[in-house]
């Protein structure tokens, strides 16, 4: 997709003040930055998502651990923790 953007006036404002300011040398540039932003939070995003749904799935299958037991390992942990950190 080539060809001019509209991004409004206060994101042409943004846009023209990075550039002015010599962040970015050109307005594509700035646009480039943007867009390879989105991506990576689209990623991240995905990720999530699946590792949600891998969850969804254990649940399904009926591979948990009881929370008791989950709360019980955590506490002694950061006891641990909190008694070396005052040693």
């Amino acid at each position: 997709m080539a060809g001019s953007v509209n991004l409004g006036d206060q994101l042409d404002g943004v846009v023209d003040k990075l550039v002015k300011a010599g962040r970015y040398g050109s307005r594509s540039e700035v646009l480039r930055e943007g867009i390879r932003l989105v991506q990576e939070r689209e990623a991240k995003l995905a990720r999530f998502e699946a590792e949600i749904q891998r969850g969804i799935d254990d649940i399904a299958a009926g591979r948990t651990k009881p929370a008791d037991e989950v709360f019980d390992r955590l506490r002694r942990k950061y006891e641990a923790m909190a008694a070396k950190s005052a040693a």
